[in-house]
């Protein structure tokens, strides 16, 4: 398929997406509730729409990257979504991470007017959405998910087809919960080891050689001694995230401990003002309530 290619949604992961679409020569009918998103895309010559049904009206294959299950549900099947205007064979890629279970909702929706559907969440923050090295985590059918292969790999390395519909952002799921309840003990670690009387950057040194490392420790640490908080993923949206898998495993009567508990550190990080700072920031937390400050 190599008609235009809309995509929704030109934050801080769409964007640097979208341009990489730019760069390998596709033609992309864009649209944002943010006229300041669109500029960039729009210097690239890309055609911007003031609506998602008018992006469908033009393109063959839309790709939403939005931030809430609100947002997707909106521009898909909204007053003026995609589901208005998408024509037989269309494909949706769905990259935000939402509700699994009102994803297939959505999919039965479009379905309906004869259009396709993935799911195809993405790992790897926005350093490799810019440099187009994005882990893509899809779900739905396999034929579908080839016929969106050549979009996948302009913005990613390491593809993966997980299953069926809704499949790929169980996955997502469960690889952010395992990321968000990491940066807290990471950030408990420090607190405790600073409080203690140890020098953080010495606790960094000797951690990341031992068995308490991981890549949380490992990408997160240097950025908390160099109290570097710019957002790659915000305290707002590792909130949302938690959220989705609690109520996930809710739905499927599965416990979850760990996530719940570290959930409310990030609604403190929010309650204290922290929400778009990266999700490190919960470490300012924890500082304040142990009186002491983790820096290099």
């Amino acid at each position: 398929m190599a008609g235009p290619v809309g995509f929704i949604g030109l934050g801080n992961m769409g964007r640097p997406m979208a341009l990489n679409l730019v760069r390998r020569d596709f033609s992309l009918v864009v649209h944002d509730i943010d006229a300041a998103k669109i500029a960039p895309l729009r210097e690239r010559g890309a055609n911007v729409v003031d609506s998602p049904e008018r992006v469908a009206a033009t393109a063959e294959r839309t790709i939403v990257m939005v931030e809430t299950t609100a947002q997707a549900e909106s521009v898909i099947a909204g007053e003026q979504g995609i589901v208005n205007t998408a024509a037989r064979g269309h494909i949706v890629v769905c990259m935000s991470t939402i509700d699994p279970f009102a994803l297939r909702r959505l999919a039965e929706r479009l379905a309906a007017r004869g259009v396709a559907m993935l799911d195809a969440p993405v790992s790897g923050g926005t350093e490799r959405a810019t440099s187009g090295e994005l882990s893509i985590i899809a779900g739905g059918d396999a034929k579908t998910f080839e016929a969106c292969r050549d979009l996948f790999t302009a913005m990613g390395t390491k593809l993966f087809h997980v299953g069926g519909l809704g499949q790929g952002l169980a996955m997502k799921l469960v690889n952010n919960m395992l990321i968000q309840v990491n940066r807290v003990a990471v950030a408990e670690a420090l607190v405790l080891g600073v409080k203690a009387g140890l020098d953080p950057r010495t606790i960094y040194d000797v951690v990341r050689v031992s068995t308490g490392t991981s890549y949380a420790f490992e990408t997160g640490v240097p950025k908390i001694l160099a109290r570097d908080f710019s957002p790659g993923g915000t305290v707002d949206i590792t909130y949302k995230d938690q959220e989705l898998e609690t109520a996930f495993a809710k739905q499927l009567g599965v416990p979850l401990l760990m996530a719940n508990l570290t959930q409310q550190l990030y609604q403190m990080a929010r309650a204290a003002g922290l929400n778009k700072e990266d999700g490190l920031a919960v470490v300012k937390v924890l500082e304040r309530l142990a009186g002491v400050q983790v820096k290099g």
